[in-house]
């Protein structure tokens, strides 16, 4: 039987010659993923030999890769600000700038206590768990139009023991029209990552996103800011005094989305860069 390195080696070069980005660190990935191990563990197990059922499901995996699907589908998770979240092709991946986002967020509201936060959008719950847990004492409402992501978001919580959030089936524009179903509700932090690549850039995606992510959570199939549209014009009402919307937003919409915040009376507006020094996003507060 061939032996884990061996075949490590010869993935290695197959994942490249198929166009994968990383396509060590996808071999060993989807190596760990099949044998249940961390990826640090597979260097003191490289003369292991592996089993044929081993061996099939690694093959299975190399074959889901290859066709562009996303590692992280076929692994069925993700890390994220510390925590493991479950993930599937009813939400969006986790990206490593949302982590800069949170970690904005919090670095500004950890002093406060008793928030109420609204997350738009949730998805995985990425943001809002994440917050729900570096937040002490805070109650977040969480709301998605897909019914499968707040099934999703639901047990990613359980499964990082967090119970101070609550989650609702509903579209940002029913929910902002109607409220939650009881006396509207005002919140202290209103966040959302909410899909902003324009219907004309959308084909232009990489081919993992275009092909297995959810497009509703990647484009507003209009100009890009149809949802930052929506929650600026609509979110002063449902804050707090001194309440704060934070958004993500593409690169080459800060000056738009400034404008829109002013113009609906926000004030403070700052604008933050990612990893990249991209403006990344953007904050308003409720004066």
């Amino acid at each position: 039987m061939p032996t884990v390195l061996e075949i490590l080696d010869k993935s290695t070069k197959f994942l490249d010659d198929k166009g994968i980005e990383s396509p060590r660190l996808n071999a060993d990935l989807l190596m760990a993923h099949v044998l249940t191990c961390k990826r640090l563990d597979l260097y003191m197990m490289f003369d292991r030999p592996l089993k044929e059922p081993e061996l099939e499901s690694y093959r299975e995996c190399i074959r889901r890769r290859i066709k562009f699907e996303p590692l992280q589908y076929i692994v069925g998770n993700v890390e994220f600000f510390g925590l493991t979240l479950e993930v599937n092709s009813s939400v969006l991946i986790p990206r490593q700038e949302t982590e800069l986002f949170v970690d904005i967020i919090v670095q500004e509201n950890k002093d406060r206590s008793a928030l109420k936060i609204l997350d738009i959008g949730t998805g995985s719950g990425n943001i809002a768990i994440s917050l729900a847990k570096m937040i002490p004492g805070s109650e977040v409402t969480t709301i998605d139009v897909s019914g499968a992501s707040i099934e999703t978001a639901k047990k990613n919580a359980s499964l990082n023991s967090v119970a101070n959030i609550s989650f609702i089936h509903s579209d940002v524009i029913d929910f902002f029209n109607y409220g939650n179903g009881k006396t509207r509700e005002l919140f202290d932090l209103i966040i959302s990552n909410p899909p902003y690549v324009s219907n004309s850039d959308y084909l232009k995606v990489q081919e993992e996103v275009l092909k297995y992510e959810p497009s509703i959570a990647v484009t507003d199939f209009a100009d890009g800011y149809k949802f930052h549209s929506e929650i600026i014009s609509n979110s002063l009402m449902y804050l707090n005094q001194k309440g704060k919307v934070y958004l993500e937003m593409a690169l080459g919409q800060d000056e738009t989305l400034s404008d829109m915040m002013a113009s609906a009376g926000y004030s403070n507006i700052e604008v933050y860069r990612d990893y990249n020094k991209i403006k990344r996003f953007i904050r308003g507060i409720k004066e």
